[in-house]
């Protein structure tokens, strides 16, 4: 046999001397055939290279068994969790993914989006770059009716369905503990506020000041890329303020990390003299010393949920249209980057 040929049901069949219905009944493990019979011909398959057609069967059945998922990055814990928490829960139900980033790109993104839509996925799982200003090249997806669930950063005033966390409550949280350890000049060093996750760590910030009567100033809130780079340029920036704040929340911990790091070079101490906060609870925040207090971002948790509730759809097991937002828990978690050992005087 010409081993260039692709091996067919055909094939298998004639070797075995059995119908090419039987093959293909067996091989899509079909009650009907007993499963001596299905061993037989799978392994005999498996020694002849025979490999399913998905494209063929995928046009016959208008499905591919594919799910896009579309990220704004790739460079942190947080979403390769995210990721995780998707794969477990494709592989468990049969499903592949294509995996697309933005790398917080609103034109790449775009081009993302009309790639996997000619792809055909069954269905998309996206979050969306700091730059994307709305959700008009979805359309395709929620014109053909094909399943759309976003995660973190999502447009909160869209008609879709959303998991997220309570992005207000955790920076409230967190600020209030900063305001309890008797810290006052509280700096925020945050991404862009066009976003939802980053408007609403704001928004918890204001609130937890406002109930200690504190009115922030405008130099007190920085909105940059949240990369290493940044946080050593607002370093440099905070440690050029008069009066030294004496606490910061980052909401990225990558970024607090080298924010830390860079006035610890300055000779400021941490958390005596200037306290440090991050967010997502990413590997980071456990090896810099001090440990980072920061917020548990649940992102396997989050990247099950997503892809459970989308595929759960697919199968006609739960309908999009009834579930719209979806919160899941966030923690603080305090470490010594924020406890004082002694209270200023």
């Amino acid at each position: 046999m010409d081993s260039q040929k692709d091996i067919t049901i055909y094939d298998i069949a004639r070797k075995l001397n059995l119908s090419s219905a039987t093959i293909s009944r067996a091989l899509n493990d079909s009650k009907s055939i007993n499963k001596n019979t299905k061993k037989l011909v799978k392994d005999t398959a498996r020694q002849m290279g025979y490999r399913h057609n998905t494209f063929a069967s995928s046009l016959r059945n208008k499905k591919t068994n594919i799910i896009g998922v579309l990220m704004h990055e790739l460079n942190s814990s947080f979403i390769t969790s995210v990721l995780a928490g998707i794969e477990k829960v494709t592989t468990e139900t049969g499903y592949d993914i294509i995996i697309a980033h933005s790398s917080e790109s609103e034109a790449k993104e775009i081009a993302n989006v009309q790639n996997l839509f000619h792809k055909r996925v069954d269905g998309l799982i996206a979050s969306l770059s700091n730059e994307t200003k709305n959700l008009d090249h979805f359309q395709p997806f929620f014109q053909k009716k094909i399943p759309v669930v976003f995660y973190d950063r999502v447009d909160e005033n869209s008609d879709t369905t959303k998991v997220i966390i309570n992005n207000f409550n955790a920076a409230y949280d967190l600020t209030k503990h900063l305001l309890e350890q008797g810290y006052r000049r509280i700096l925020l060093v945050t991404g862009s506020l066009d976003r939802n996750v980053y408007a609403q760590r704001k928004r918890g910030y204001v609130a937890a000041l406002k109930e200690y009567n504190i009115t922030p100033k405008e130099e007190w809130v920085m909105v940059k890329d949240l990369t290493k780079k940044m946080g050593e340029e607002a370093a440099l920036e905070a440690l050029n303020m008069t009066p030294l704040p004496d606490a910061a929340f980052i909401t990225h911990d990558f970024s607090a990390a080298a924010f830390m790091q860079t006035i610890i070079k300055h000779g400021v101490k941490v958390p005596e003299e200037m306290a440090i906060a991050g967010f997502n609870n990413d590997l980071v925040s456990k090896f810099v010393n001090p440990q980072l207090t920061t917020i548990d971002y649940p992102g396997k948790e989050m990247g099950e949920i997503a892809a459970r509730t989308l595929i759960n759809h697919l199968k006609g097991i739960a309908d999009l249209g009834l579930m719209k937002t979806i919160i899941i828990r966030s923690d603080l978690i305090i470490r010594e980057s924020t406890l004082k050992t002694k209270k200023a005087e």
